[in-house]
């Protein structure tokens, strides 16, 4: 009887991964909002520089890195989006909807290794692209920093090929 009721108190006591799947979410739509503020931002400051030039922000230097900057967080924003669909789908209840629906694929998860490969996918992403924020931000003060630069470009191009042809 203790066995069984101790298996029982085991089984419900999955229901306390609903934190992570609850915060999960929240961070998400966090993320979301502060990454749409940006893009809000850059939009605001665009159209200032053409009103009135000379106000507003430098269309070269700062969109891109503000623009790379949102998209960044978009995809952080889509680790925790994963992150929160598979803990529920895998400790409290799958979604019935998923099965009806086409982008069920991307959010579906079935084991925690594959929640485990599909937030290694969009991590990986966001490094990429967090890398190439930093690479606009970057000085190129001599040819050695130049060489530096093209490494780690190849360096990344070779990863990504990898990546991509261990995940066919």
């Amino acid at each position: 009887m203790l066995e069984k009721f101790f298996e029982s108190l085991l089984i419900k006591s999955r229901i306390v991964t609903i934190l992570p799947v609850i915060f999960g979410l929240v961070g998400a739509f966090v993320l979301f909002f502060i990454a749409s503020y940006d893009v809000i931002k850059v939009i605001i400051g665009t159209f200032e520089y053409f009103v009135v030039p000379g106000s507003g922000i430098d269309l070269h230097e700062d969109v891109v890195g503000q623009i790379i900057g949102a998209v960044d967080l978009y995809l952080m924003a889509l680790v925790l989006f994963i992150f929160s669909f598979g803990i529920y789908e895998l400790f409290i209840s799958e979604i019935e909807e998923f099965k009806q629906s086409k982008q069920s694929k991307v959010l579906e998860v079935h084991s925690l290794d594959q929640l485990k490969d599909k937030l290694a996918k969009v991590i990986i992403m966001v490094l990429v692209v967090n890398f190439f924020q930093r690479v606009l931000q970057m000085k190129l003060d001599s040819m050695l920093d130049m060489g530096y630069l093209a490494a780690s470009i190849l360096a990344l191009c070779v990863g990504l090929y990898f990546l991509h042809k261990g995940g066919h």
